[in-house]
């Protein structure tokens, strides 16, 4: 075996640790590093500084920047403004919504936003509803995504004038859930919490229920059509998250539609617009998120990759002016400075790990998992990982099917990681002896390595 080094553990164990890479995790597959999480040494690495693609364990360094440049104590902001004046319950003017990044919106805030035109008398508009979203720029696709991506809730659209259909905050989604019928019927389909402008055509089936399901709801790329095909057997119910088209206009489009509901009439059909918020506009209302501290275990747990872009590029706007992923990046890159960590040979793309093409190395991720422990707000992080084993899943997260030997319980608190053909596992370990450690597990080039790299901890954590 190549580029293995190793201290402080005896020849037994590295005998098995060798073993286990090129029995389980795979010599020309893995890089493997274990670190000592008392005094931070690498105890063992295999080809520890060997580039490869994180997948969302880059959230580990998006996560971390974002707690210490932006803080715990961070809310995000969405300001309701109007330009022009209102007699006899008519605004003369047009209506601002401003975002700011609120991953939280739901439609009980949207339901708010309402109420407040109301309480300012309006009851109707002469003018337009316009979204001002200039707070990010540059693309809203997320790099890497590809063109199926785009219509999924892991690849949405990042905007600052979002909405999320629950507390799970998957910003710029709506969920979509169909319940079979009678044989021979097309299923119902029920939204949630609105269409907000995109269009449902119904080509499915209820089938017997011994059948297959092959039911699929997806939203036609770069559309705002969303079809629904397939079989679906009786008694049977299937939910999808998918994505908006143009998460701006179509929040825009709900919060009209809970205007209307309101007796708010706009007096222009096609009302919606975006635009720049003049200085002169009124401002009428502002509404703040949960704060970072509250949203961070839903983030990390679930990795949601909105939150993890509406994080970077709002670390760009507060600390160069732009937020985009270039500026955005740069707040990370300073922060590994800060910390120490030596990332000269890493590449990143984005803040989520989507992107096929970041590249980091295991020894990188382990030694910022180390660092992190002596931080204010470690405590936070440690919290906010996946917990192996636990199924309740705002606890285990990602890892609540995973680990679920009870001889495992409690060891385990790490970020996944997946995208095609990579799976990678980051975090803090117990093993067998009781003793605490740090490890970094990253595998490329295996089509279902979740097996190998469960199987492979697995042992790790036997062997010390």
């Amino acid at each position: 075996m190549e580029e293995i080094q190793e201290k402080n553990l005896n020849s037994d164990t590295i005998t098995k640790l060798d073993e286990i890479v090129e029995t389980i995790l795979g010599e020309d597959k893995a890089t493997f590093t274990l670190r000592d999480r008392t005094s931070g040494e690498i105890l063992y690495t295999y080809r520890g500084e060997r580039l490869m693609r994180p997948a969302s364990n880059m959230k580990i360094l998006t996560g971390a920047a974002a707690i210490a440049e932006l803080g715990l104590d961070y809310r995000f902001k969405t300001e309701i403004y109007i330009d022009g004046n209102v007699e006899d319950h008519t605004l003369n003017g047009d209506i601002y919504v401003k975002g700011y990044g609120d991953p939280t919106i739901n439609e009980a805030a949207l339901k708010r936003f309402s109420e407040v035109l109301r309480e300012c008398g309006i009851l109707h508009v002469s003018g337009k509803l316009i979204g001002d979203d200039t707070y990010f720029s540059g693309d809203t696709l997320p790099p890497g995504v590809d063109d199926e991506g785009e219509t999924h809730y892991y690849g949405a659209r990042i905007s600052p004038i979002t909405m999320s259909p629950n507390d799970d905050f998957d910003a710029s989604t709506i969920i979509v859930e169909a319940t079979a019928g009678n044989i021979g019927e097309k299923p119902s389909f029920h939204v949630i919490p609105h269409l907000s402008g995109l269009q449902i055509s119904n080509e499915a089936k209820t089938v017997d229920k011994n059948a297959e399901n092959t039911l699929e709801i997806r939203r036609i790329n770069n559309t705002n059509q969303i079809v629904i095909t397939g079989d679906i057997p009786e008694g049977e119910t299937a939910k999808v998250w998918v994505s908006h088209e143009n998460p701006t206009k179509n929040t825009l489009l709900f919060f009209k539609e809970l205007c209307k509901d309101a007796g708010i009439r706009f007096e222009q059909e096609d009302s919606i617009e975006s635009g720049i918020t003049p200085s002169h506009a009124r401002l009428i209302h502002a509404h703040e998120s949960r704060s970072i501290a509250e949203i961070f275990s839903i983030f990390m747990k679930l990795s949601n990759n909105s939150i993890a872009d509406i994080f970077l590029k709002t670390m760009g706007k507060q600390k160069h002016g732009t937020g985009d992923y270039e500026h955005g990046l740069k707040v990370v890159r300073a922060y590994l400075e800060k910390q120490q960590i030596d990332f000269a040979t890493w590449q990143f793309a984005d803040g989520s790990g989507l992107s096929h093409h970041n590249c980091l190395h295991s020894n990188g991720i382990s030694e910022l998992l180390y660092v992190l422990q002596k931080e204010p707000y470690f405590q936070n992080f440690y919290e906010s990982l996946p917990v192996g084993g636990n199924i309740n899943r705002l606890v285990g997260g990602t890892l609540k099917d995973r680990f679920l030997e009870p001889e495992l319980q409690q060891r385990i608190f790490a970020k996944t990681g997946y995208i095609h053909e990579v799976n990678t596992l980051a975090g803090y370990v117990t093993g067998k002896s009781g003793k605490d450690y740090i490890f970094s597990i990253m595998l490329e080039g295996r089509e279902e390595g979740i097996p190998f790299l469960d199987e492979g901890l697995k042992a790790i954590i036997e062997a010390v």
